[in-house]
């Protein structure tokens, strides 16, 4: 049974506790959650779960009632030939008696008497794989099983050549997007290591990556669906109000530089902006006409960000004023992903369900380059964190490959079928520029070194790379002191 791997995102090295806490709850405290967990399945068996538990079972049964009627009739003969009845009866075939064959049979009272067992104990490695490195990245995915749905905290560590799950924890709800950040809303701490997860409800859950078998998030922002009312006039205050979602949240991108500030984009054709030190939406964008599938903020600037949308179009906004400040482009279909080129700040990509993959300056209407990636949608659109021109698509059509997309001609490196079916999401670590991370129908996560590629090495081997503590500042500075006006004219326009 496969178990596809819907969404991905990586945690820097560095960042995680070097030893995760772990939960212990009250026998209050675990009364509350199974109450809990019971209101929200008795609010999940209303309406159409009364219809199966009344006809479900008239419908199912006949089929396996006649199934075990056609077993009778065929087993009288069946059985006769295995004479079940003298089964117990056992026939000697020799003089060997059990006892015989175990008097060789050495007997130790511990493992560590025993020269033939050299790992007298695993709890020494079960502590080290336990214990997170320095040195050790997360890799984080949304999975959804038969029966459950579940964040894996996956480990990778580059100079060990190792990759394991480290512990995972049960969602509520089939997971669709991941976001990493490290605002914490309590006054006590500055930092902490969360990851904010989307999925086939309005609500988003935060979820802190330093506890390992939490029960339920840190935080959330929203609430479920509210029920239908009766038409009547609306007060002037629930006009006023900004409201969350009413939809499953698609995507989520973490404003770097004002670090309580989380946008979402929604089934329900809206882009939110949360105020997360209030626990509240603090704007509502509602510029496309359908389902918005992928949002991001800017790098560097605060204030801008973009998103793409299922009516085939992609939107930048000025947070500032989104009302009036922003620019609309149009595509062949509709958008699957938008990421910003932290190399060129004014740039920005967007891939669409048709396959092709645009380059556009956010001052200009026309694109830089069109590039037919792929035959089906391109799900995934990660350019290396460190490594200019170094563009991964990955593919509904199976394939991830590798761009090199350096003065905007773009050209291809490498192309390989996964062998993951369907892929559905692809993510850059943000420490080895060449280290990405895939997740498709089946095979679980799967993490790829492309350097290893004679290829990739041969192109990229000996490109600058990008400085990250550097660069950061730089960058900064050159797009707040240059471009800024340019894009507000551009928006205006």
């Amino acid at each position: 049974m496969s178990c596809p791997v819907t969404c991905a995102a990586w945690v820097r090295c560095g960042v995680a506790k070097e030893t995760p806490d772990k939960v212990q709850l009250s026998e209050e405290e675990l009364k509350r959650l199974i109450e809990e967990a019971q209101e929200r399945l008795g609010d999940g068996a209303d309406g159409s779960d009364e219809g199966q538990m009344a006809h479900g079972t008239n419908v199912a049964n006949p089929g396996r009632a006649n199934s075990s009627h056609k077993n009778e009739d065929l087993s009288d003969d069946e059985l006769d030939e295995y004479d079940l009845e003298n089964y117990d009866e056992e026939e000697c075939t020799g003089d060997l008696q059990l006892g015989d064959t175990l008097a060789t049979l050495a007997v130790y009272g511990s493992n560590d008497h025993d020269p033939f067992i050299t790992l007298k104990t695993t709890d020494q490695y079960e502590q080290e794989d336990f214990l997170i490195k320095p040195s050790d990245n997360l890799v984080l995915c949304g999975r959804a099983d038969k029966d459950y749905c579940s964040l894996e905290v996956h480990v990778y560590n580059h100079e060990e050549n190792s990759f394991y799950i480290h512990h995972d924890i049960l969602l509520p709800a089939y997971p669709l997007s991941l976001e990493w950040l490290n605002f914490d809303p309590s006054p006590d701490e500055s930092l902490g290591n969360y990851v904010a997860v989307g999925n086939m409800t309005p609500v988003i859950d935060i979820w802190d990556l330093d506890i390992v078998e939490s029960l339920e998030p840190v935080f959330s922002l929203g609430g479920k669906k509210e029920k239908k009312k009766k038409k009547g006039k609306k007060s002037l205050s629930s006009e006023e109000t900004v409201k969350g979602h009413t939809d499953a949240v698609l995507d989520l991108s973490w404003n770097k530089q004002s670090r309580n500030v989380l946008a979402s984009a929604s089934a329900d054709s809206s882009v939110v902006l949360w105020d997360m030190s209030v626990g509240k939406p603090a704007a509502s964008l509602m510029l496309h006409t359908d389902k918005v599938q992928t949002v991001q903020f800017h790098p560097f600037e605060t204030q801008t960000l973009i998103s793409g949308s299922y009516d085939k179009s992609a939107v930048l906004y000025d947070c500032r004023n989104p009302q009036d400040n922003h620019r609309m482009w149009r595509f062949s279909g509709q958008v699957e992903r938008v990421t910003w080129n932290h190399f060129s700040p004014c740039h920005f990509l967007a891939s669409t369900e048709d396959g092709f993959v645009y380059c556009l300056d956010a001052r200009s209407d026309k694109p830089l380059f069109t590039l037919k990636a792929h035959d089906e949608e391109v799900s995934g659109l990660q350019l290396s964190s460190q490594i200019k021109g170094c563009l991964v698509t990955s593919s509904a059509d199976k394939y991830v490959k590798i761009w090199d997309i350096l003065g905007d001609r773009p050209s291809l490196i490498h192309s390989r079928n996964m062998k993951m079916g369907v892929l559905f999401c692809a993510a850059c670590c943000p420490d080895f520029p060449f280290v990405f991370a895939f997740g498709g129908e089946r095979e679980g996560l799967r993490v790829w070194d492309i350097s290893k590629i004679s290829a990739v090495k041969e192109v990229f081997g000996n490109r600058e790379r990008l400085v990250l503590a550097g660069a950061n500042s730089v960058a900064c500075s050159s797009v707040a002191g240059s471009s800024s006006n340019d894009l507000e004219t551009a928006m205006e326009s």
